[in-house]
């Protein structure tokens, strides 16, 4: 599933292609993808312009002339291919699996703009899915309304941190995975931030939390490296994995700074620490940690 820093990329790749632009035609090839396609789905887009086009966690949305919204979401295999005015052809963001790439059968949405700029919606397994919501409701809608704190935003600090985590006995990795806490942080950069911080993935997420309820330090350094390892991923245009590709067609590199994830039997990268990366399932998903640096404090 991509996350926050691919999602970004992607973003940055259709804003040349969708900001400004009317949609001429959008064409449906099947009638749902995860979910059915809203009512006139087509018809609510044809004629409107896009004023802007966000992100929120996984999530693009796209804010339309018309009052309305339209929310995009990847899921696991969907991609985008945009041809240019100019006739150059991008596929920002490419996550897509082995031996699927430009397979005609799975190109599912065409979305053509007044401007020339053509963007086809590829989703192998249909896992995305397409809405459109009243822009004013965004916020509220069903697929935002229990959504937490953006981690890249300055409502996320040391404060806010312990105070969703105060009391909590959840292993702090889960925690970091709930979107209602924190919206948009996925395992892969969780397990990095998490091996910055020096952080054991199993440690009670409310150990962060003074009895006050105020920050502990290491709830100060977690805020500090979530930040810095989302924004160092999205200035590396994401993680290839599974063939994710950036804008311009070359793969993002964060994945050569990876310091724990995939990384099984490699020796810790921190300076003087003589460990070994090792791995635990929680939750049915494979966590990543340095069985030296990383520890649980004795109880």
């Amino acid at each position: 599933m991509p996350e926050l820093p691919e999602v970004e990329t992607v973003r940055r790749g259709l804003a040349p292609a969708m900001v400004g632009a009317r949609f001429a035609r959008v064409t449906l090839r099947r009638p749902n993808l995860r979910f059915p396609f809203p009512p006139r789905f087509a018809e609510r887009l044809e004629g409107t312009t896009v004023l802007d086009l966000g992100r929120r966690a996984k999530y693009l949305t796209a804010r339309l002339d018309s009052g309305e919204s339209l929310i995009l979401h990847l899921g696991m295999s969907g991609r985008f291919d945009v041809t240019m005015p100019d006739g150059a052809n991008l596929s920002p963001g490419d996550f897509y699996l082995e031996g699927t790439l430009g397979v005609p059968k799975h190109d599912h949405v065409v979305m053509a703009f007044a401007n020339g700029a053509t963007i086809t919606y590829n989703d192998t397994r249909r896992f995305g899915f397409m809405d459109l919501v009243a822009t004013s409701e965004l916020d509220t809608c069903r697929h935002f309304a229990a959504m937490g704190v953006e981690p890249l935003s300055d409502a996320l600090d040391a404060a806010l941190l312990a105070r969703l985590f105060a009391r909590k006995i959840t292993p702090l990795k889960a925690a970091l995975l709930d979107q209602r806490l924190i919206a948009g942080l996925g395992n892969i950069y969780v397990c990095e931030a998490l091996h910055r911080s020096g952080l054991h993935p199993a440690l009670p997420a409310g150990a962060l939390a003074k009895t006050d309820g105020s920050p502990t330090p290491k709830a100060k350094t977690l805020v500090k490296e979530i930040k810095a390892v989302l924004t160092e991923a999205v200035a590396a245009g994401g993680s290839t994995l599974r063939d994710y590709a950036r804008p311009d067609g070359e793969r993002g590199a964060f994945q050569h700074g990876f310091r724990v994830y995939d990384r099984v039997g490699h020796a810790c990268p921190t300076k003087g620490c003589s460990g070994r990366i090792g791995r635990i399932v929680q939750s049915g998903r494979s966590t990543f940690f340095c069985e030296s640096c990383q520890v649980l404090p004795r109880t």
